[in-house]
């Protein structure tokens, strides 16, 4: 069931969610700490672990907790709207763990930064919407691109400058509000 306009979607929303180019800042303050040096391939593969293991037995964690997949997805839909919001607005709503950003590891990176709470419960919100074949190749297709920015994260800095980062985030953010509503409004009339 492979179809090219879900993979499509799928990654355009992941890719929206990991925000991979609004993390450059961090990622570059990151690579400072830990003396020019970041695990990329390391990094990406633990987040792709990550990833896929939660879409594979995501499911079965809510059973524990007898919630279906539509609940979880409008409750997602919930978390997809705030991280909009706060790429939009330039808010912090969520709060980040400063004795994870102390240390540059593949742990700030890998988790949270790219396959944190956000990116988990997108990824089973979207199993809601898609075929699980379609979401693996997003995942894969955004792993790729993670490696590429953790790679040439000092390059990319210098040719977007702050002002492409800061409209990236805000298209993204849009991006994110739209789908979140989306996912709501499909969800919650079921």
């Amino acid at each position: 069931m492979l179809n090219i306009k879900e993979m499509l979607s799928v990654s355009l929303i992941l890719f929206s969610v990991i925000d991979i180019i609004g993390s450059i800042p961090v990622i570059i303050d990151l690579k400072k700490k830990a003396g020019g040096q970041i695990q990329s391939g390391k990094a990406t593969l633990v987040a792709g672990a990550l990833m896929l293991l939660f879409l594979f037995v995501g499911e079965s964690l809510l059973d524990l907790f007898h919630l279906d997949v539509a609940s979880f997805a409008v409750a997602g839909a919930i978390v997809i709207f705030l991280l909009g919001l706060e790429m939009v607005l330039g808010v912090s709503i969520f709060k980040e763990d400063e004795t994870l950003a102390r240390s540059a590891s593949v742990v700030p990176i890998a988790f949270p930064l790219i396959a944190g709470a956000g990116t988990m419960t997108t990824i089973l919100t979207l199993k809601a919407e898609y075929h699980t074949i379609n979401i693996c190749v997003g995942i894969i297709i955004n792993l790729i691109l993670v490696f590429s920015v953790l790679k040439l994260s000092g390059w990319i800095e210098k040719k977007i400058g702050r002002g492409g980062e800061a409209i990236l985030r805000k298209v993204f953010g849009i991006v994110l509000l739209a789908i979140a509503i989306k996912l709501f409004k499909g969800n919650i009339f079921i």
